[in-house]
């Protein structure tokens, strides 16, 4: 049989081969669950495709979708890999601006959105068509009529291949707007077969696995990763809303669950839990992640019963390193090895190579011959980034970790000026470009400050234009205005007002010397918190 051309193709394969397998699992209540069977979703994806196709849609358009993790998400995206349309899956916490800014550059002619998100898409798409609004249809709704393609499908003479679009991911940078990765059929086929071969203490079995994933369907993990496992392996998915502590352990047992998925926001969470019966009355085998800090690791696995494996991986890489075997050294920050499918080196500022157990930036590739085979084709519309980001034959990475003699990898800090807060990477340059634009801010700097539940949270330090009063109140105008027009886990946790900002003699501020190296900014006098104001919506 030939190799799958696209992830549909790897769909239809198992739709053949075990038609009644569960897909899609949903938990409805604690427990409550409905299953949709590989049957099932292939029919409603066949009705899908041929909506699409006779609305115009094929090779080389896209399409945004905003579902959330719904079974509704599979059944657009099947039918649109299908024709080979290529999808931009979008954070539905997104603010109109944040919107309008993907919907234009990424050229998208249809919006898919859940019911009570289409508003907000109407107008963030208003003239993206030219003289024409972005159409925007409720993609819950599998009847709603599909609006004609604005323009003919780019592509419609050519094959779809392995180097056909998949996805549009779009990935905090350093320069402020987020940055779009073009990913394959080919990045998607090769990111989930990579999963599945890694082995070991991660070993998936075959149609015997149900995977709990709550990480978001707009994240490569989910989507390129986790989805495409199970599909080549005949295995189901499990969707679940979102991170909820209380409903972490109903629906695992009640799915049965037997891989679970999760972010260092997971394990300090479930810890301050109050114990459960049902803890222990789950199927789990191992759980895949990232950032489980080393002091609960073990506690962790001693309590719930089963191990957490550390991963490392980027939207860029597609692929994953993985502590699978033992020692996994769960007290340290080990995340895996290189391997034939990834080499990886360790080099300094020169991009030269550095001795082990000394920092540097990790950098990595398939192989001398082909080094970006499997990775992300590009950033949309930015060449320069994507060769500054290759450049020397190796993707670089901006991560800080050590080797160790044996080859094992182990994090040690984030080289970008990136904030993480609870699984969220947050370019702070769109944070200060937001607060720059306020008329009464003349300086700003955002850093990362430590947070106990959500790792890091957003620190904005503001120097007020000449007259301007500092009072809790402009500060609180501050973070409505950043509310306003950002996703809310974007706007400041915290502000402080200074008098200036410490800057080179060409005016870049330097973040390093505003705070000591000890010193917790929020223990500043005047540091002021607003992180119970952060909410959906």
């Amino acid at each position: 049989m030939n190799e799958p051309r696209s992830v549909f193709d790897v769909f239809s394969r198992t739709v053949r081969a075990s038609p009644e397998a569960a897909f899609l699992i949903v938990p409805r209540a604690a427990d409550t669950i409905r299953i949709q069977t590989y049957s099932q979703v292939s029919a409603a994806v066949a009705r899908q495709k041929q909506a699409y196709r006779a609305a115009g849609y094929g090779h080389g358009h896209r399409v945004v979708l905003l579902l959330e993790n719904r079974p509704e998400f599979f059944v657009h995206v099947l039918a649109l890999n299908a024709l080979g349309v290529g999808i931009v899956p979008v954070n539905p916490d997104y603010r109109v601006d944040e919107l309008r800014y993907l919907i234009t550059h990424s050229d998208a002619l249809l919006a898919v959105s859940v019911p009570d998100k289409t508003d907000r898409l109407r107008e963030a798409g208003r003239g993206t068509l030219g003289a024409i609004d972005l159409p925007v249809i409720n993609g819950l709704d599998l009847a709603t009529p599909i609006p004609e393609a604005h323009s003919p499908a780019p592509n419609a003479e050519r094959k779809i291949t392995p180097e056909t679009e998949c996805a549009l991911l779009y990935t905090s940078g350093t320069t402020g707007r987020p940055k779009g990765c073009v990913l394959t059929n080919d990045y998607f086929l090769i990111a989930g077969a990579g999963y599945v071969s890694h082995g070991g203490m991660a070993a998936i079995k075959i149609e015997q696995e149900r995977f709990y994933n709550p990480l978001p369907l707009f994240h490569m993990n989910h989507l390129a990763v986790t989805a495409t496992a199970a599909m080549l392996t005949r295995n189901a998915l499990v969707l679940t809303e979102r991170f909820s502590p209380s409903k972490w352990w109903p629906e695992i047992v009640a799915s049965g669950a037997t891989i679970i998925h999760y972010l260092g926001i997971v394990a300090p969470t479930l810890l301050n839990q109050p114990p459960s019966d049902l803890e222990r009355q789950h199927a789990v085998r191992f759980g895949i992640g990232a950032g489980c800090e080393p002091q609960l690791h073990r506690v962790f696995e001693e309590r719930f019963g089963f191990p957490l494996i550390e991963v490392w991986g980027m939207t860029e890489t597609g692929r994953v390193t993985m502590a699978n075997t033992e020692p996994r050294q769960i007290d340290t920050r080990a995340f895996g090895r290189a391997s034939a499918d990834l080499d990886a080196i360790v080099v300094d500022d020169n991009d030269q190579p550095v001795p082990d157990g000394t920092a540097g930036e990790l950098l990595v590739r398939h192989s001398p011959s082909a080094p970006r085979h499997g990775f992300f084709s590009g950033y949309l519309k930015n060449e320069a980034a994507t060769e500054e980001a290759w450049r020397g034959g190796w993707f670089h990475t901006g991560d800080v970790v050590t080797r160790d003699e044996t080859g094992m990898l182990f994090f040690v800090d984030r080289k970008k000026n990136i904030i993480r807060r609870a699984g969220e990477n947050i370019a702070a340059a769109e944070i200060e470009a937001v607060l720059q634009a306020h008329t009464h801010v003349s300086q700003v700097a955002v850093i990362a400050a430590p947070d106990e539940v959500r790792e890091e949270e957003i620190f904005a330090c503001v120097v007020p234009m000449p007259g301007v009063q500092v009072t809790p109140e402009f500060a609180d105008e501050l973070f409505q205005w950043c509310n306003d027009r950002l996703a809310y886990f974007k706007a400041p946790g915290w502000f402080l007002f200074l008098d200036a900002l410490p800057t080179t003699g060409t005016q870049k501020v330097q973040k390093t010397q505003i705070f000591a190296t000890t010193e917790d900014p929020r223990t500043r006098a005047g540091a002021l918190e607003f992180r119970a104001r952060k909410k959906r919506g």
